[in-house]
């Protein structure tokens, strides 16, 4: 992808400021300690904090300018509200790229299928495709997201999150995408929602910005199978459900754990057939592949490339990737899970620890933004824990004891207060041949075990 990404004229016509200089930007972020040469710093004003203050070091970092609301000495385009300026600047990407836009959200798996799309897509299309990184999934990752597209890409990948009912059809009506994916319903922020046809109900709010003759991809084996399918607008053109349903359009039809620990997996898509190995294991990666092949085959790529992609994709931080420990005779295994934790997300990678070698322990952050029903998610927790065999757990946050009160004589647990007492423990407790999971919401700190172990690797 060549050329510059915005200039300066441009910059003013899509927010309606004024230029003080001209200048070329090169990339877009919010964000001071990011700053690049050649990038357009947008000074958000946040609660806690001021972009605007962060000037200096933008500059001295390499910005080619800014966009700013208040006096700036270095080239800039100066608008009323920062905010909506990246918002106008999200909306003038996308009027103006010709690029497939996938839009992807869902209660658990949308990181993961994001970039496992990229990846995909990126090998159809090298240096074609462009993603939100990260998880830029809010109501300023999405737009910032958009602004970073390149005039010029093929593909345009963005995933869309959300904690309450009406974001996603905000974010939406930005991507406008071309094909809109839902991965899972799933409890995830029940705190702010009735029921889980609500959960639903708010996911398939991504349906409402589909462009005339887009799809959408549904998950196939969900309950709310039918009350998403009916979320779908008339200017869809299709529909495809994805899952191992026998009725599903892009279902799996044998799968085999792969040697190396991944999946070996036989798909039906839309009625060819495709072998494939997946990288990652567990069923949940399963359901991700024939999401994205969904997703590759609503834009027309190549599914043998995509199934490559697939074959080589690496384990996300914090999302599932791996490293040895060493210890003074031997060496231990830690799966890092510490991005983020709700009960499916939970049960799903359980299940990935069940089929490790060795002596398996779980570091277990508390599940957060579950709301009344907290209590019994992270009770129901034990089950999921037996099935996987889990000899030591490690329990972290307060929200945990009604956890701990399940596994009370069933196995071996401690539970502790944050992630510093957790890392203490583990440190003493963990031994050669063991397998360690470590999952828990972002808020919990988990990241800190996974950092203080990695030192030892």
């Amino acid at each position: 992808m060549t050329g510059s990404l915005w200039t300066s004229a441009e910059i003013a016509r899509a927010t309606g400021g004024v230029a003080s200089a001209g200048f070329d930007a090169a990339g877009v972020t919010f964000n001071s300690r990011e700053v690049e040469t050649g990038d357009l710093f947008v000074a958000l004003a946040g609660e806690a904090t001021d972009g605007h203050r962060f000037l200096d070091q933008a500059f001295a970092r390499g910005a080619a300018g800014a966009i700013v609301s208040e006096e700036c000495a270095g080239p800039h385009v100066r608008v009323g509200d920062t905010f909506a300026a990246l918002e106008d600047l999200a909306r003038a990407a996308r009027a103006r790229s010709d690029a497939r836009v996938i839009g992807v959200t869902g209660s658990v798996g949308k990181t993961s299928v994001k970039e496992a799309l990229f990846a995909c897509l990126d090998r159809i299309e090298p240096g074609e495709a462009h993603r939100s990184v990260t998880s830029y999934n809010n109501h300023t990752g999405v737009p910032l997201s958009l602004a970073r597209m390149p005039r010029d890409a093929r593909f345009g990948v963005f995933e869309m999150g959300m904690n309450h009912p009406g974001e996603l059809a905000h974010l939406t009506s930005l991507v406008r995408p071309h094909v809109a994916l839902i991965t899972a319903i799933a409890p995830a922020h029940t705190e702010f929602f009735a029921d889980e046809a609500a959960i639903a109900d708010a996911k398939a709010e991504i349906f409402r910005g589909l462009e005339p003759g887009g799809v959408a991809i549904v998950p196939g084996d969900s309950p709310h199978r039918e009350r998403l399918i009916a979320a779908v607008p008339p200017q869809a053109a299709r529909i495809v459900t994805f899952g191992s349903d026998r009725a599903a359009d892009v279902r799996s039809v044998a799968t085999m754990r792969a040697p190396a620990g991944g999946t070996s997996v036989t798909a039906d898509v839309n009625g060819s057939e495709l072998s494939f190995t997946i990288a990652q294991p567990g069923a949940h990666w399963v359901s991700n592949a024939l999401a994205v092949l969904a997703a590759v085959d609503a834009v027309d790529g190549d599914l043998a490339l995509a199934g490559l992609a697939l074959a080589e994709l690496g384990a996300l931080p914090g999302r599932g990737a791996r490293f040895l420990v060493d210890l003074s005779d031997g060496q231990a295994l830690v799966i890092n899970e510490s991005y983020n934790a709700n009960p499916a997300s939970m049960r799903a990678t359980l299940d990935v620890l069940a089929h490790e070698p060795g002596r398996h322990v779980a570091v277990l952050g508390e599940m957060r933004e579950l709301g009344e029903a907290s209590a019994d998610f992270h009770a129901a927790l034990a089950g999921p824990i037996a099935a996987a065999r889990v000899e030591a757990v490690v329990l972290v946050g307060e929200a945990m004891t009604p956890l701990a009160e399940a596994l009370e004589g069933r196995v071996d647990f401690v539970h502790v207060r944050d992630a510093a007492a957790a890392l203490d423990h583990l440190r003493r407790a963990i031994a050669p041949g063991d397998t360690v999971l470590v999952k828990g919401s972002n808020g919990v700190g988990l990241s800190r075990v996974v950092a203080g172990l990695a030192r030892k690797s």
